[in-house]
């Protein structure tokens, strides 16, 4: 199950809105036949990969898949078919598809076609690697990420807003990993006007995420460099407010979405939905602290990823990852789990997992 994990991240960035799967066939003396994994949105499923790589006669052979093998069409015929047809004896799967379409069904076709099957092998794990695609299953939602990279004392700039670099070399080919990953990077139009940010992807093969930018009163310059027109697309939310007139005059490869305001902001809630409608199934912030907050106070984001230098700024009046709430005691605090840190060349890595979540 690890090597259907370790297989299944090679999707990453090119199998959206679908999951991350990997597949290993293998005989009774756990000798690997063949593996394969879903490598790109539309094409094979991980399942079928691994069949088709495989030399020989596989009936009898197990399969293992770190998702449950679907049953109904989509852009592929059913893995389950194909398993049945092969005449597999034994499927393993991590976890049951939370998707409606499958949801037990192709665990049923199995055993019904008298195929041994076992789940609930390393479930967290496979859980905790289709964290974005179970959200949009279960929620209707997009899986939503915070990402921080600060001081030790949780400054991410001076007060004279320099920032450059809190975090090293290998700090920030970290973030470009994450970049991949999401479909699309958040932003506001204060971070754009202040770093003047290009917000893509610089890694060999990577994928550009699709570039928000959260824009109430259009007052980004259309020179800005988030609207390069690079291929990438982009889209500012705007207030329901602006006027179609001052949209036409401001960049022309981007796409606009009129959002109704809430406290003379834009209702990030109501923009999340819009688009969640407009096929962003997960979205990676990176932003100044008041958003941030934004997006903890209204119980959207999900986890937080920080990057922490062993650096004190110690300056009240610098800049911090949060801030904005009005808060007098501890137990107003919004608590998190930890779920990994990783150490890198200077820096930490700290992942937390928001309450509830």
């Amino acid at each position: 199950m690890r090597r259907c994990i370790k297989l299944a991240k090679r999707g990453y960035g090119r199998v959206s809105p679908n999951p991350l799967v990997g597949a290993v066939i293998f005989d009774d003396d756990f000798n690997i036949i063949s593996e394969g994994w879903h490598e790109k949105y539309g094409e094979n499923h991980a399942e079928r990969n691994a069949i088709l790589k495989a030399k020989g006669d596989l009936k009898g052979k197990s399969i293992i898949v770190n998702l449950e093998p679907c049953s109904h069409y989509g852009k592929t015929p059913p893995c389950c078919d194909l398993i049945i047809e092969k005449g597999f004896k034994r499927v393993v799967a991590g976890m049951i598809d939370p998707n409606p379409k499958v949801a037990g069904e192709g665990i049923k076709r199995l055993k019904n076609a008298g195929i041994e099957v076992i789940v609930g092998i390393l479930e967290d794990e496979c859980r905790s690697l289709n964290k974005i695609f179970l959200k949009n299953q279960i929620k209707n939602e997009p899986y939503i990420t915070i990402k921080t990279a600060a001081t030790l004392d949780g400054k991410i700039a001076a007060k004279t807003g320099s920032s450059k670099w809190i975090t090293d070399e290998v700090s920030r080919s970290e973030v470009q990993k994450l970049r991949n990953i999401y479909d699309a990077i958040l932003t506001s139009s204060s971070t754009v006007i202040k770093d003047n940010p290009s917000l893509t992807c610089r890694l060999k093969k990577g994928r550009n995420p699709i570039r928000i930018i959260l824009d109430t009163n259009l007052n980004t310059l259309k020179d800005s460099k988030v609207y390069n027109n690079d291929g990438t697309r982009v889209i500012v939310v705007v207030s329901d407010k602006i006027s179609d007139k001052q949209i036409k005059n401001h960049a022309e490869n981007a796409e606009f979405v009129k959002c109704p305001l809430k406290n003379g902001h834009i209702d990030i809630k109501k923009a999340v939905q819009i688009l969640y409608e407009k096929g962003i199934k997960s979205i990676l912030i990176e932003s100044g602290g008041m958003l941030n907050k934004s997006f903890i106070e209204e119980n959207l984001a999900d986890d937080l990823i920080q990057f922490i230098a062993p650096k004190i700024l110690g300056d009240k009046e610098a800049y911090n990852f949060v801030y904005g709430f009005n808060r007098n005691n501890i137990s107003e605090c919004n608590n998190l789990k930890i779920m990994s840190t990783k150490v890198l060349k200077n820096d930490i890595i700290l992942y937390s997992v928001f309450e509830g979540k």
